[in-house]
């Protein structure tokens, strides 16, 4: 893991580091384990972890104006300097739009500005401390300088609506610990903070004006270039020196063994038009993409392009084909991983702590195995589909703009899925009927529904549409909770809809959309530090804030059409030079997801059954253990069950688990007991203790 910590504090001098409301118990210094200083006091800023140099970059103007940029950014040093000059205004949107995924920190003064990212992939976090306030781009750190407690509320809230910004809103897994939202970035004065969002967000009350769809497509193709090309045009790193060869083992089998990736660049290559876009991309721009001359496979303008073959479970023949045709491409090296029943999901229950839970910890193995073959610098996909796709509440956003004529090709779409003709017209009184209903009016029906637990399952593309048309909906695991932990997502709901300002200020389907970003956004974080290889960077052009932004500019009408994403990449390719692709490039295959999981389910239902025998969750009083126990027997045995509902409940009973067993911190000059969740999990029955 990396991340950035700092603090903003009431002194007004300077002394020596860590003076500045920084010490212990016990008057000692406080300092982050494995941390290099950035500036010192009276607001200092560390570094930590395993950053590269070229990773971590602090422009000054002196020694009161200066900009720290950690992470791939794009902007040269001239460029860093006038932003830093143009911030001291108080400007925020520009620091934010230059190529690549980073954070920034910009200190005017005693004024610290912290400015996350939109999609919510590099988030930022604070806590009240020392009279005045620290930060950090991870949770834990700040859990352990205050010693927080779980804040089960948040924990309820992850399985009962995890995808209702509302139920979730600021708080984290660490009780005093917040989050600021996507898009917004953390100010401080002295101690004092505040929250300003740097992005502008559609009105309701007027229809945003039409977008040209060819200069659309073309503002993304350019994004994503710029995107790779800040990649590209970073220095090649080379992991740690092979320490020798191994009997019966070639070099690439060696450095898999060894954890140790490929130096240079790589990417996916599944078959899939996001990936696929991205490895051709990466290939076809100049500048040496592939392997550094003398290191792996010796073609040092070849990209290596890694593609995972699942031989337990069957499905993707045809992606997999079609992965092969793009590997034909004489400047991509392709490496097919395979993987057995070794690399199901729930296969290794075991792993790194990570900062927060997510579903993806439950197949981090699986991953990992992919990544193990592939680049020092490697290309992913994710975050394609909800930055490109419509989510189905986008209809009601039609109707609102009185486009209803380009709802006539999605409704075709699932009435010829269907093959009902009543398909037509339940859609679109769904739309109608979400068009007409107030934000608060939604929540308020989702905390009915979750007192009465009432959990619809939808079956079916119709079906999933349908449910996907309202503004919140109970979670995949809502229906294994207490009626105590139902009660308290419920009662933070109505918290929601006290707020001053109730609403999202936007329609509903662009902001289903961007909350379904920010989920993938922090699933794709906590995912990347379960899987994690030494020495390697994972990264995901689509959620960087440029290429946000412009697929965010595509017309609604263009993101309707059935087969919209594939159309748009294959338009992206076709600008920059790419053309020549394999019949059937973007046809949807059926996700062979369910079926992994239901193998990887019946393979590990032992330890699976162990793990739900004295549970962490029926101790702080979420679930049931004997209820769990029968769910995931009903999974094992066919039963129609939610599948992403038990890999949350897993999930978060492994995150548990591991954040229990720890014995560390990430803070020296401060006594044993200074961690997270000091006294463990308190037996809890009745009401849940909430932070919230």
């Amino acid at each position: 893991m990396r991340w950035l910590v700092g603090w903003s504090s009431t002194a007004a001098g300077t002394g020596a580091l860590g003076s500045a409301g920084a010490t212990g118990y016990d008057g000692e210094t406080l300092h982050p384990v494995g941390s290099q200083l950035l500036w010192g006091d009276p607001d200092p800023l560390w570094a930590v972890g395993d950053w590269r140099p070229d990773e971590v970059r602090v422009v000054k103007a002196d020694e009161q104006n200066r900009i720290a940029v950690l992470g791939v950014c794009g902007a040269s040093d001239e460029e860093l300097r006038l932003g830093l000059f143009t911030a001291r205004g108080g400007a925020l949107r520009h620091l934010t739009a230059w190529p690549g995924s980073y954070t920034v920190v910009v200190q005017v003064g005693r004024r610290i500005t912290v400015c996350g990212d939109i999609a919510g992939a590099r988030p930022v976090f604070y806590t009240p401390w020392a009279g005045g306030t620290a930060y950090a781009t991870a949770a834990l750190p700040l859990a352990d300088l205050i010693e927080a407690n779980l804040d089960f509320g948040h924990l309820a809230a992850l399985l009962a609506a995890p995808d209702v910004p509302a139920a979730v809103h600021d708080s984290t897994p660490y009780d005093g610990v917040r989050r600021i939202p996507p898009g917004h970035a953390l100010i401080l004065r002295t101690g004092a903070r505040e929250i300003a969002g740097y992005e502008p967000v559609a009105s309701l009350a007027v229809a945003a004006p039409p977008a040209d769809p060819d200069r659309a497509v073309a503002d993304v193709r350019d994004a994503l270039v710029d995107a790779v090309r800040a990649r590209l045009s970073a220095p090649r790193h080379v992991p740690d020196i092979d320490p020798g060869p191994v009997p019966g083992m070639g070099p690439a089998e060696r450095r898999a063994a060894r954890g140790m990736p490929v130096p240079g660049i790589g990417a996916d290559l599944s078959g899939g038009p996001a990936s696929g876009t991205l490895a051709l991309l990466a290939a076809g721009l100049p500048g040496m993409p592939g392997t550094v001359l003398g290191h792996g496979t010796g073609a040092g303008e070849r990209l290596l392009a890694v593609t995972f073959n699942d031989l337990a479970v069957g499905g993707r023949e045809a992606e997999l084909e079609r992965a092969g045709a793009l590997a034909a491409n004489p400047r991509l090296h392709h490496v097919v991983v395979t993987g057995a029943e070794e690399t199901l999901p729930y296969a290794d229950l075991e792993g790194p702590l990570t900062d927060e839970p997510a579903r993806s910890l439950v197949s981090a193995a699986r991953h990992r195995a992919r990544l193990a073959a592939g680049s020092a610098d490697h290309f992913t996909g994710y975050g394609a589909r909800q930055v490109l796709d419509a989510h189905p509440a986008r209809l009601a956003d039609l109707l609102m703009d009185r486009q209803r004529r380009h709802l006539v090709r999605p409704v075709a779409a699932l009435a010829k899925a269907d093959g009902s003709v009543m398909v037509p017209a339940r859609v679109y009184a769904a739309a109608r009927r979400l068009a007409r209903t107030p934000y608060r009016a939604g929540l308020e029906d989702l905390a009915e529904r979750l007192r009465q637990r009432r959990f619809d399952e939808p079956g079916g593309a119709v079906a999933a549409s349908l449910a996907a048309l309202t503004w919140a909906r109970p979670g995949p695991a809502a229906r294994w909770l207490t009626g105590e932990a139902l009660a308290e997502v419920s009662v933070r709901l109505h918290g929601a809809t006290s707020r001053s300002g109730v609403g999202p200020g936007q329609r509903p389907g662009d902001f289903q959309a961007r909350a379904a970003l920010a989920r993938e956004a922090a699933d794709l974080r906590v995912l990347e530090q379960a899987a994690e290889i030494r020495s390697q960077r994972l990264h995901t052009p689509f959620l960087d804030n440029q290429v946000v932004r412009a697929c965010r500019a595509l017309p609604e009408a263009l993101r309707v059409k059935p087969g919209a994403r594939a159309a748009i990449l294959r338009t992206v390719l076709e600008g920059a030079g790419v053309t020549d692709l394999p019949s059937g490039w973007g046809v949807p295959s059926p996700a062979p997801a369910a079926a992994a999981a239901r193998a990887g389910l019946r393979l590990a239902v032992e330890p699976l059954m162990g793990l739900f025998d004295t549970p962490l969750l029926a101790q702080a009083g979420l679930v049931e253990a004997r209820v769990v126990r029968k769910a995931l027997r009903g999974a094992v045995q066919g039963e129609p069950l939610p599948l992403d509902g038990l890999a949350d409940l897993v999930s978060l009973e492994l995150w548990l688990h591991r954040l229990l067993a720890r014995r560390g911190t990430c803070w020296t000059g401060t006594p044993a007991r200074a961690r997270a969740v000091p006294a463990g999990i308190q037996p809890r029955r009745g009401a849940l203790a909430s932070g919230g």
